[in-house]
This record gives structure tokens, C-alpha cells and sequence, in this order.
């Protein structure tokens, strides 16, 4: 039996956000709880002239971060251009979650790529909560790392999904901590008693995204990575050395690292119709007090449920609700962020009726058509990563530390994710949008029946 994993997000972007106290977030992000808790904080310039450098990486985001003090670490000269600031897209604004293996699970894995090629990208996804860890120890990165993850089963037809999927992990993946949890023990979880079935994974974790990449940029500023804010790249050769242009200056570099995931847009038309930009949105109530949080979820994990358009939801530090439901499938967003997605929150947790909405923010992740990252390589000396679908905190944080072994010369992880299988949407950019708003009607209906 398989559940399939929903096509939404459990990570997010962020281009707007609202609040109802219009607190004004710091200079050039969006207002969002996270901005408003955000730690380390650097005013970084723009790019101004003509700089030169071992490796150009494009994008600010955790693909982008992580390469760069990957390859700052090996001793490469490393210039990082962001076009706004630092973990302002899908690295700042998601739902800080994040789960253990692929987007897809091992059963699916499995009947995909054969049993030894599901453990190795198992083995790989593992290596990316390692890495998560160990950076966070490394750096004293101050990200409210908690650890723990339900999936809430809300149909009858993934019934025995979980007991499955326990038993796959622990005979055949050396993880054997993993549990199904019946309808009783569910509710004991989580306040809501709609809920089948659920599994627990005590090894997946949350955290506080955006100071997750602050903490990662500070980790480059002490490694030597110059980084530079505001500095949009307009375009760059296809030559060796490269060349890499902003408004106001350029890097030449003999290697380029294009992270941009779903803010790539028109800058590499060669790998952009493998992504689909989508849109999700999130909401985070007043703080509940620690006893009404309590009674909400009983732990600091992250929940999220088995809809195809997925729900998912954590509470904060300061006892807050962090809840992430609903998307759309154009460039625009709903003019009330707070009115779309508070029927989600309310659905789930109709007791929290009384309680206000502080923060409401939405943004840009992008997705594959199969949902597994696209990684690759493009003559003669561009290496990119993208289409996280909703997996993007370990698996983008991995893929920076996978390229960052490829431009070493040391490129068997890599490869390992380059050789998924990657389809182009149909129609490619200019119909892909049309298409996805089909297929997300037809399984949003699904979903309500």
C-alpha cells in the first residue's frame, strides 16, 4: 500500500505577507512571524563593479548557502549574489518542517528505482538531516530545532499506510523508530478527531526556517563567501570563465551555481519548463498560552495531513499556531491571505473560533511533475538544483553540499540525484500553468469528497 505524499507544501516562499497589528518587518522582507523573530540580521550591499572568483552562486536560499560554505570550506573563492535579501523566498517563509527520505516515501521508491536504488536516495536524505544537525551544532545556529513529525491520516483509503511504511523503514532501511498510531493514540496527538490514523517519525524535525539561513549566512561571512543583497542577476555567458551580470557589476567565475528554485522565472530557459512556480500560504494565530498549545498538539513536532492540497501545522515557541493550508496556481495571491486560509485552520481546529490571526504570508515554492528534485549539470560549467516539492529544507540544503563535492571534482552524490528521472510540463512554460490548474481542481475536489 502507498500513501501519496501531497503535491502541495509543506515548504513555502514568501513574495507578500499581511499582519493585523501592521508591524513593519525588517528592511526588505515581507511581514511574517518569521521576520518578526528573525535573529542575526546583516545589511549586506549590493554588487558594485567587476569582481572575480572561484564560483558565482546565484540564489540566497538554502541551496545557495549551503554551497557556498560548502565550497568556501574546500577552499574555493566563493561571491553569492541574492536579488533581495537572504532567505527572503521559499528558505524564509516555509512551514518549517522537515521529514525524513525523498518527497516520495520508500514504498514508492522502491517500485520506482529497485530496492537498492530507494536506500540510496534513502541514505542520501538521511545524510541531509545530518547535515542540518550538524551545522546547527557547528555554528550555534539559533533556529528552535525540535524534533518529531506526524503525518495524520484524514480517509480510509490509506488505512494501513503507516504499519506498512513502519515496517518497510525498519526491515529493509536500519530505521526502526517509526510507528503507526491508531485513532485513540492520534487523538491524544492532536486536538481533532477526524483523524484515522497517523505515523510518527521521533527523528524528523521543525524549525524556524529563516533563522536557519541567517545562521548558515553567518556561517559563510566567517568562511570567506562574499555575499551581496539586492543584486538581481540579469544573465550570463556561456563560457569558461563565465561571466555573471547584475545592473550594477558582474563576476567573472569558473563555475556558476544557479539555486533559485521557484524564482528562477526566465534566467535559464533550459531547466525551467522541469519546474512548476506554485503558491501556498500561511497564518499564525495570537500566542495561545503553553497550556492551550498543549492541549492543541501535545509536542513541539510538526503535523501535517494526507490531502493532496496537504494542511499542515506546529506551534511556536512563544506558543503560537503556525498553520500552512491552501495554494494557488498563478503569479498573484488572494488579496486577504488571513480570510483564505483561516477556513483551513478552522476545519482542522474549529476551537480556536475566538482566537486572532497576528501574521498571514504566502509565497512561491516550485514543484516537478513527478515530485522527486531536479539536479543536473549544464555545459560547460553550470550546476543546479531545484523542484524541492515541498521537501526543500534537507533536500536543498543537501543538494548545495552535493555540488559543492561536484565542482570539487567528487561527484558521486550528485549524480545519484541527477539520475532521477525529470519530465517537462506540458506545454512547458507557457502552458504548464493551465494544466496544473486542471489536475489541482480535479484532486482539490477529491480532497473536499
Amino acid at each position: 500500500m502507498r500513501y501519496p505524499f501531497a503535491s502541495g507544501n509543506v515548504t513555502i516562499g514568501a513574495l507578500i505577507a499581511e499582519t493585523k497589528d501592521n508591524a513593519q518587518p525588517p528592511r526588505g522582507y515581507p511581514v511574517s512571524w518569521y521576520a518578526a523573530t528573525a535573529k542575526g540580521l546583516v545589511d549586506r550591499p549590493a554588487l558594485a563593479g567587476d569582481l572575480k572568483a572561484d564560483v558565482c552562486v546565484i540564489g540566497g536560499g538554502f541551496t545557495g548557502l549551503s554551497a557556498a560554505l560548502n565550497l568556501a570550506d574546500r577552499g574555493f573563492d566563493v561571491v553569492l549574489l541574492e536579488a533581495e535579501r537572504l532567505g527572503y523566498g521559499a528558505s524564509g517563509r516555509c512551514g518549517g518542517l522537515v521529514g525524513s527520505g525523498q518527497r516520495k516515501d520508500v514504498l514508492e521508491t522502491e517500485e520506482k528505482f529497485g530496492l537498492e536504488g530507494s536506500r540510496a536516495l534513502w541514505r542520501l536524505a538521511e545524510e541531509a538531516k545530518t547535515e542540518i544537525r550538524e551545522r546547527v551544532a557547528r555554528h550555534s545556529i539559533d533556529c528552535d530545532l525540535q524534533n518529531g513529525q506526524l503525518v495524520a491520516i484524514h480517509t480510509r483509503r490509506y488505512l494501513g499506510w503507516a504499519e506498512e511504511l513502519s515496517r518497510a523503514l525498519a526491515e529493509r532501511y536500519d530505521y526502526p523508530d517509526t510507528h503507526a498510531v491508531d485513532a485513540e493514540g492520534i487523538r491524544a496527538l492532536v486536538a481533532n478527531d477526524d483523524y484515522f490514523e497517523g505515523w510518527f517519525d521521533p527523528h524528523a524535525l521543525t524549525l524556524h526556517p529563516l533563522n536557519f539561513a541567517l545562521g548558515l549566512a553567518g556561517a559563510c561571512d566567517g568562511a570567506g563567501v562574499r555575499i551581496f543583497e539586492n543584486s538581481r542577476v540579469t544573465g550570463y555567458t556561456r563560457a569558461e570563465p563565465a561571466r555573471v551580470s547584475t545592473t550594477s557589476g558582474s563576476v567573472t567565475a569558473s563555475h556558476i551555481v544557479l539555486a533559485c528554485n521557484g524564482y528562477l522565472d526566465k534566467l535559464e530557459p533550459r531547466v525551467a519548463g522541469k519546474i512548476m512556480p506554485i503558491n501556498n500560504f500561511v497564518i499564525a494565530t495570537e500566542p495561545l498560552g503553553e497550556e492551550r498549545a498543549r492541549e492543541l498538539i501535545s509536542g513541539r513536532f510538526g503535523v501535517h495531513d494526507t490531502r493532496f492540497v496537504v494542511n499542515y501545522y506546529r506551534t511556536t515557541e512563544d506558543h503560537r499556531l503556525l498553520f500552512g493550508g491552501g495554494e494557488n496556481y498563478r503569479r498573484g495571491f488572494p488579496r486577504d491571505i488571513t480570510a483564505f486560509v483561516r477556513p483551513y485552520m478552522l476545519k482542522t481546529f474549529p476551537q480556536l473560533d475566538d482566537m486572532a490571526i497576528d501574521y498571514a504570508w504566502g509565497g512561491t515554492l516550485s514543484v516537478t511533475v513527478n515530485r522527486l528534485p531536479h539536479f543536473g549539470r549544464l555545459a560547460p560549467n553550470l550546476f543546479f538544483a531545484q523542484g524541492y516539492s515541498g521537501h526543500g529544507i534537507s533536500i536543498a540544503t543537501f543538494a548545495g553540499k552535493a555540488i559543492a563535492e561536484a565542482v570539487a571534482g567528487t561527484a558521486e552524490r550528485f549524480d545519484v540525484m541527477a539520475s532521477l528521472p525529470t519530465h517537462t510540463f506540458p506545454g512547458g512554460t507557457l502552458l504548464r500553468y493551465p494544466g496544473m490548474v486542471l489536475g489541482m481542481l480535479w484532486y482539490g475536489m477529491k480532497d473536499r469528497l
